[in-house]
């Protein structure tokens, strides 16, 4: 039996279907939690009213002794049932002590250890993205467990960075290759062996020797890459900015490429995210025109809370938590005689729109460039309510670093961006870089490497 508590249903509507042939439990506490919390356009809201929903749909016209025996689960009409549904009333416990119940987590911690003496011969676990909820389960003596379907990886490590580094050079380790050039382009099939049967579609290939190469196309038993001269990818000017290793350009490459559709950026503060994706978005919307216009929305707090107590307009309150973007454009415009009135120019000229997440459910934007900006503090049930709002001919660029995740019930394993890069690594209109440090200042350096 699977007890899920609150947060799991916010962080995953749609978590009472991932649980197969077992039994769902979901304690009347969880309920009124979830009443209290759907009303509102914030996303937890949104994502409450959708749990409730799903809850509904699952348990149907059943009766009361139906509810409290479990439901079949059914996952499509012409699906078997699999697993149940079941509401657990709160129940006193009956031991020689409990956990004071002033605290709803107390209340399902009792209710599951009086379920514990009731189904002795069955395994009662407590699904819950709170550390310390799982903690003070366990010290009861109730078994707790995280929420890892959503988790594809078992170590961050894993995560691809979106090229693959080579020692002296690539070509060292190829026995046969095929190369052909037509239109200026000189493309390299492979065979799909060893480190290369690793590599897909879009990731960069580099060594020490200078060679740079794009995975263009992936096949059963062979790989084409794309060469890539490192000399003009390093000097690609992109609205004043030049890249600063490597890595800067190779981003650069995915982010300026039109069939490429979604580019996530990870890596730490400093290493040239925000400033990459800016720069390449003003350039695609003023300069060629491939766009319309710039959405840039980020998560204003941990569980996207209301943004009304701003001042101003919609843009207005999102200024603020978007102030890294606003801190870009004038490190863009530095060196002009007035960066002021350069960025106010800018500001004017670039169809730039700052957008919260809590009014974009529902839209639908055209030809648009969208920046997710702090993209690691969302779960993957928001990050996929945004990407689903790109409409015809619209971009997504993820950016966000794993090391910095401030959403209570989130960690780099289970964030939206984590889920998305492992999830997209092999569409063919994706792309991921994980960007490295670029020296900042004495101070900062300092700051990372004694504090």
């Amino acid at each position: 039996m699977y007890v899920l508590d609150t947060n799991v249903l916010i962080h995953d509507p749609n978590a009472l279907l991932n649980f197969e042939e077992h039994d769902v439990i979901i304690p009347m506490t969880v309920l009124e939690e979830l009443d209290s919390l759907k009303s509102g356009k914030q996303a937890v809201a949104a994502d409450c009213r959708q749990a409730i929903r799903n809850i509904d749909k699952l348990l149907g016209d059943a009766s009361p002794g139906e509810i409290e025996k479990g439901v079949p689960i059914v996952r499509g009409k012409k699906a078997e049932p699999l697993g149940a549904l079941s509401i657990l009333m709160s129940t006193d416990y009956q031991g020689n002590h409990g956990l004071p119940e002033h605290l709803n987590d107390n209340k399902i911690i009792n209710t599951l250890a009086a379920l514990q003496t009731r189904h002795k011969s069955r395994d009662i676990i407590l699904v819950s993205k709170d550390i310390n909820m799982r903690l003070k389960a366990r010290g009861f003596g109730v078994e707790a467990q995280d929420y890892h379907n959503d988790m594809l990886l078992d170590d961050i490590d894993l995560l691809p960075k979106g090229y693959k580094e080579f020692p002296n050079s690539f070509w060292d380790t190829i026995e046969k290759v095929e190369t052909i050039q037509r239109e200026g382009i000189t493309e390299h099939i492979l065979r799909r062996e060893g480190d290369l049967a690793k590599l897909t579609i879009n990731e960069f290939v580099i060594d020490e020797q200078g060679f740079v190469g794009k995975v263009s196309d992936v096949g059963e038993d062979k790989i084409v890459i794309r060469d890539l001269h490192q000399h003009d990818l390093m000097h690609e000017e992109v609205w004043g900015l030049v890249p600063r290793d490597i890595y800067q350009a190779i981003a650069l490459n995915l982010l300026l490429d039109p069939d490429i559709h979604l580019v996530n950026l990870t890596g730490s503060a400093g290493s040239g995210k925000t400033i990459l994706a800016l720069a390449a978005c003003i350039e695609m919307t003023v300069a060629s025109k491939l766009y319309k216009r710039i959405i840039a929305t980020r998560s204003t707090q941990g569980l996207d809370e209301d943004i009304g107590f701003l001042p101003g307009t919609e843009a207005e309150k999102m200024e603020p938590w978007l102030g890294a973007i606003v801190d870009n454009l004038e490190a863009l415009h530095e060196d002009d005689e007035n960066m002021t009135a350069s960025v106010d120019y800018i500001l004017s000229k670039v169809p730039l729109h700052f957008k919260s997440m809590n009014y974009i459910r529902g839209r639908s934007f055209q030809h648009s460039l969208i920046i997710i900006d702090e993209s690691q503090n969302l779960t993957p049930h928001q990050i996929k309510t945004i990407i689903t709002r790109a409409g015809n001919g619209s971009k997504v660029i993820c950016l966000g670093n794993l090391a910095q995740i401030d959403t209570p019930y989130l960690s780099a394993l289970s964030s939206g961006l984590t889920y998305m890069t492992e999830r997209f690594k092999s569409f063919s209109h994706g792309g991921h870089i994980h960007l490295q440090g670029v020296p900042r200042s004495v101070l900062a350096e300092y700051a990372e490497a004694n504090l």
